[in-house]
């Protein structure tokens, strides 16, 4: 679609959906206008209009938590707008990561298992430190305990592998994740972290390869 063709409200208006890239989560919602738009699409960074202030506002000016733009996709309507971002910090002016926090009704059968989840959950192991979890005893532990579970569970992906048991290699390639997010926890690194860093390996990869097929 082209965006000559997008629908904007009376006041001149269109509902941007913003979404985190990586984790798909949605981190906030906000408005644009035609010259915010065009700011957003020249800069490939998020520009808004704040309807309480009545200007144009580029997201991370003051805070410096930037949202750098991946794509921006209209609805079928063209009234309404996805765009999907690579965050420099938290989208929400609470210092929150989405501005989506407040649950108002939550099926936990249905809850989705996702990595960010689990790194959440582990997150507040550490902080929390629960009496009985085991994951308590690790952070208690410190790194050291934290490195040499690590260790184990490599080698016990080896020795899984090399039967050729699928069912045992996914079960120790599991027990090995864990215990490398436990780390992550541990040493301050981020799902987005790594994310981020095997994202700019497949660019590489991608390049190298249509190198390579010239």
């Amino acid at each position: 679609m082209d965006k000559n063709q997008l629908k904007f409200d009376e006041n001149g208006l269109i509902p941007a959906v913003v979404q985190d890239f990586n984790s798909k989560k949605v981190l906030t919602v906000a408005y644009m206008n035609r010259e915010s738009l065009e700011i957003t699409l020249a800069e490939k960074r998020t520009c808004f209009y704040s309807r309480s202030r009545k200007k144009l506002w580029r997201k991370g000016e003051l805070s410096g938590n930037v949202q750098h733009v991946v794509s921006v996709t209209a609805d079928c309507d063209g009234d309404a707008l996805v765009v999907e971002v690579i965050k420099d910090g938290p989208a929400c002016h609470l210092g929150t990561d989405s501005c989506f926090t407040n649950t108002i009704i939550e099926d936990g059968t249905a809850r989705k298992f996702s990595l960010s989840a689990l790194y959440e959950l582990l997150a507040g192991r550490d902080k929390d430190r629960p009496e009985g979890s085991y994951t308590t005893y690790l952070f208690s532990e410190g790194k050291e305990k934290i490195l040499k579970k690590v260790g184990e569970e490599c080698t016990e992906v080896i020795i899984g592998a090399m039967k050729d048991s699928k069912a045992e290699t996914v079960y120790e390639i599991s027990d090995l994740c864990y215990h490398v997010m436990v780390l992550m926890v541990a040493s301050g690194i981020t799902t987005d972290d790594v994310i981020s860093e095997l994202a700019s390996r497949y660019v590489i990869d991608k390049k190298v390869k249509q190198e390579t097929m010239k």
